[in-house]
């Protein structure tokens, strides 16, 4: 069984949702995610306060684990804005946020960072970096996106060029040890390459997830497959906490939070209209018995099969 309750807008302050919630958590001793949807904006102190209440509300209810979007920082409304609010990790973003973690005994997955990058001074690019947190406040892992979206689709009004200002990741990073169990790193438009997602699998990861900022073009025709087929594929949980509404006049994102199990089944959704979150019952057992009963890693063949077809 699993818990999954989407919390979204007033909704989040329901007696009668925290009474339930509370019932069903006396009798389930396994861990909860908090899965979150925003709307960020270039106003970072406005950003930061409503991502502190979805996590602070996660806690109340008894998540172990928050994971927040891409840019849950802030979304500039042009590269020159963009730029000018970036900060490195030691900055006072990153700052109040372990200490939140701290304070609230709670792990953090920051999904999207803009981290000025190893050469700012001279360059002025940066990084979009996934930072987790521990409860203790201390940052355990650092993901900086590997795949930088750069896609013209002017049929559906999409004109994005991410490389234009950051830089790529040099690598994947090893899955995090968490109170919810292993958690591979990904973020928004890694989605689609499914070559990462195996290679986090073979690392040992039991969750992937994907924080996002999807458009609403692209998240309409391509979101929920996606991690439905990345969680069938790997046979983990898929967590994707996302952007959700307008954020300034040139960009919206399409929302959709969404949690998936290791058999591919939509646990929870929190829509396309308001901030909000989720809270998912995470199961170790689930990844276990399907791996069992499908063991698709054992019936893989050797790397050299699957390239094969290029020297034929």
């Amino acid at each position: 069984m699993f818990v999954v309750r989407c919390i979204v807008g007033t909704s989040a302050k329901s007696l009668r949702q925290r009474i339930k919630l509370q019932s069903r958590m006396s009798t389930l001793p396994r861990p909860l995610a908090a899965v979150c949807q925003v709307t960020a904006t270039p106003d970072k102190q406005a950003n930061l306060s409503a991502c502190k209440e979805l996590v602070e509300e996660a806690k109340a209810r008894g998540a172990s684990v928050v994971f927040l979007p891409e840019a849950f920082d802030y979304i500039g409304s042009s590269r020159e804005e963009t730029l000018s609010l970036c900060e490195s990790l030691t900055g006072d973003t990153m700052s109040q946020y372990t200490q939140l973690a701290r304070k609230l005994e709670v792990w953090l997955s920051l999904g999207g960072f803009h981290e000025r990058g190893h050469d700012w001074e001279s360059d002025r690019r940066i990084y979009n970096s996934h930072v987790v947190i521990n409860d203790k406040g201390d940052i355990v892992s650092v993901y900086r996106k590997s795949h930088l979206f750069d896609v013209e689709l002017p049929d559906k009004g999409v004109s994005l060029k991410e490389s234009a200002f950051t830089i790529p990741g040099p690598s994947l990073v090893s899955p995090v040890q968490t109170p919810i169990g292993k958690v591979g790193l990904g973020i928004c438009y890694d989605l689609r390459f499914p070559e990462l997602s195996l290679a986090l699998q073979r690392s040992g990861a039991e969750i992937l997830t994907y924080p996002s900022a999807f458009t609403v073009a692209t998240g309409a025709a391509h979101w929920e497959v996606l991690l439905r087929a990345r969680a069938i594929e790997t046979q983990c949980f898929v967590l994707a906490a996302a952007q959700v509404g307008r954020h300034h006049e040139r960009r919206s994102s399409y929302g959709h939070a969404l949690a998936v199990d290791p058999w591919g089944e939509v646990l929870g959704d929190c829509g396309g209209e308001k901030p909000g979150m989720m809270l998912v019952e995470i199961d170790p057992e689930k990844v276990a018995s399907t791996r069992r009963n499908m063991p698709v890693q054992q019936h893989r063949r050797d790397k050299d099969f699957y390239q094969s077809v290029e020297e034929t």
